[in-house]
């Protein structure tokens, strides 16, 4: 599939960005424009079930991997991927390749039991979430974050979640870096365990904490989040 894609500025430089699960390209709202301050043409997707995109009948994360690589260009200077949107390029990055990859809380495990992915879970915040649910969840949101997610809610195909039910349970972790690559956690981060983190790192990634912040942390803390980036972009 042919993603929608919007772009900030000019730059000789690319930079790609791939948003998580309910979002799309207006997560970046205040990441694309910082980068096209520092010279690169940035280009945001909205992943399959997202935003302008289309809808389908199947949205495994090898579906949305297929789609970064038939949308987007090869060879970019960065490419950044949010939570589904880190493991989706981490599925496409050797097909991409570009020059760094940055992997913000990627959702590289996806537990199961009790506490586990349930994507019955998030296709019913579709028809619940208010602005006092959104608030609740993400308190150190700006309301324009709050505005975007219940927007970007709207828009989204529920039904996208249970596409990734038969990845839940899978160590999707990389058996190694296919590009110089930087893994950035939340603190704590639900999805990247102190001993997944380690092993990471014994794989040759580098690994950055933002300290404080929750999973979206390009929401919950811009500037820890562009200072976490530092000597990557």
């Amino acid at each position: 599939m042919r993603l929608h894609t919007h772009t900030w500025g000019a730059g000789d430089r690319v930079a790609l960005l791939v948003h998580g699960i309910m979002a799309d390209h207006r997560t970046w709202r205040r990441v694309g424009p910082a980068l096209a301050e520092r010279g690169y043409r940035v280009v945001a997707v909205d992943l399959r079930g997202h935003g302008l995109s289309g809808r389908a009948a199947s949205y495994t994360a090898q579906d949305h991997a297929d789609d970064l690589a038939e949308t987007l260009p090869q060879g970019a200077e960065l490419a950044l991927g949010h939570s589904l949107g880190g493991l989706t390029l981490s599925l496409a990055v050797e097909r991409l390749a570009p020059r760094r990859a940055v992997y913000s809380d990627p959702a590289w495990h996806l537990g199961t039991g009790e506490d586990g992915f349930d994507p019955a879970q998030f296709a019913e915040l579709k028809s619940i979430a208010t602005r006092d649910v959104v608030e609740m969840l993400h308190p150190r949101w700006a309301r324009e974050d709050v505005d975007v997610e219940l927007e970007a809610l709207a828009l989204w195909d529920e039904s996208s979640a249970f596409g990734l039910s038969g990845s839940a349970g899978a160590d999707l972790l990389p058996a190694g870096p296919a590009v110089p690559s930087l893994v950035q956690l939340a603190d704590p981060s639900l999805l990247v365990s102190g001993e997944r983190a380690r092993t990471l790192a014994t794989r040759g990634f580098a690994l950055r904490t933002v300290r404080g912040a929750g999973h979206v942390i390009h929401r919950d803390d811009f500037d820890g989040f562009m200072a976490s980036l530092e000597g990557w972009i």
